[in-house]
């Protein structure tokens, strides 16, 4: 008796374990929930949906606008990449991996903007597990010689310094002044441009032009075009769709061994970065909730994870181009875990990732102050 009873126990363990490790199939239907299923108060889950859908970003649907508008501070700031209209507010919420709440077109393709970041942070944690990268505390210079990194403080940049903006990286980039990029609101043109540069590792700045830095340097450690390996070891073996593209500037190319390549950018702030709809993100917020495997194959080495994770010493809210909820920092979303994190980007993009409660929540196109609320509501409908 007793044996069966471990037996039954046993079979039942592993059945939990296996429901618990849900993946949708490449093709096919996503698994769905109900939300008491779930263990979700339906009325307060629909709230939250609610929530996410009538507080829509701010911003004008027309992204050249909202684009030119967001960011007209910046000196010499223009449009050079590619830019697409976009919907109305959609999203996602996964519980174990299966549907519990969907809202708006989940299949229509946007920009993402900074959420690029995070999947170009993924890219170099690939080039660390396959042993392009030997360390994140390298100087990049000694993989990037071709005078990007040349001079007194860019040689003392590493990997690090790079994932998690704290580079201070000094230079000029497809055109584009890492000065230029959301100066202060002090000063003017002088003052951005013969500014103190301060030691790297020791500021956090959030800047797109030195994350292009990023994407350039990967470009040339992996000598072929990031989307491909994107693609290849991250989005084709999860199953995504074929509609997702990454994009750089009209004039973001160069040549690796003879090969003319463009190097992407890792944002949209100037048009160009990561087009996508709202499964696909989901796709990827689950790999990084299932710890990197996906079903049998691991694809990312859960130590990249946890290193993506670790608060940057000049900023507890941030690790490798994810956000993080620590409760020190001045992005902290009370009510919430601190053990969150997310992607993000500019007009509510998020992909957020809960360990604690298994869950991936994607919003698009939600006010961006409104975010930490909706997870809080969410939170607020479990009912475990």
């Amino acid at each position: 008796m007793r044996v069966t009873f471990l037996l039954l126990s046993l079979s039942l363990s592993l059945s939990l374990l296996a429901q618990s490790e849900y993946v949708p199939p490449r093709q096919g239907e996503w698994a769905t929930v109900s939300p008491a299923a779930a263990g979700f108060d339906a009325t307060k889950l629909a709230q939250a949906v609610d929530f996410a859908e009538t507080h829509e970003y701010s911003g004008a649907r027309d992204l050249r606008i909202a684009i030119l508008e967001g960011f007209a501070r910046e000196p010499f700031h223009g449009l050079a990449g590619p830019v697409k209209e976009r919907g109305g507010p959609a999203g996602l919420i996964l519980k174990g991996g299966k549907i519990v709440a969907q809202w708006g077109d989940v299949r229509r393709v946007d920009m993402t903007f900074s959420v690029t970041k995070s999947y170009l942070s993924t890219v170099a944690g690939l080039a660390m597990d396959e042993g392009l990268i030997a360390d994140v505390h390298d100087p990049v210079g000694d993989y990037v010689w071709d005078g990007t990194f040349d001079g007194a403080h860019n040689s003392g940049i590493t990997w690090d310094h790079l994932l998690t903006q704290t580079s201070d990286w000094s230079g000029e980039l497809w055109g584009m002044r890492d000065w230029a990029d959301r100066p202060p609101r002090e000063g003017g043109l002088d003052d951005w441009r013969y500014r103190e540069l301060r030691e790297p590792g020791t500021f956090f700045e959030y800047n797109d032009v030195r994350v292009n830095v990023l994407a350039y340097s990967l470009l040339q450690v992996w000598r072929r075009p990031l989307p491909q390996i994107l693609k290849e070891r991250i989005m084709d073996p999860i199953g995504a769709s074929t509609t997702w593209r990454w994009y750089g500037y009209e004039h973001s190319f160069t040549l690796v061994d003879g090969m003319r390549m463009q190097s992407v950018s890792g944002g949209g702030h100037s048009g160009g970065g990561l087009f996508i709809n709202t499964l696909d993100h989901a796709r990827f917020g689950l790999l990084f909730l299932r710890q990197g495997r996906w079903a049998e194959e691991q694809l990312l080495s859960p130590d990249w994870i946890a290193a993506a994770r670790q608060p940057a010493a000049a900023n507890p809210n941030y690790g490798y181009m994810w956000w993080l909820n620590e409760a020190e920092g001045e992005r902290h979303w009370p009510g919430v875990p601190e053990s969150v994190y997310y992607a993000a980007g500019f007009g509510g993009n998020f992909i957020v990732v809960d360990e604690t409660h298994d869950l991936v929540i994607v919003t698009r196109w939600l006010e961006p102050r409104e975010i930490g609320e909706m997870v809080k509501l969410v939170l607020e409908a479990l009912e475990e």
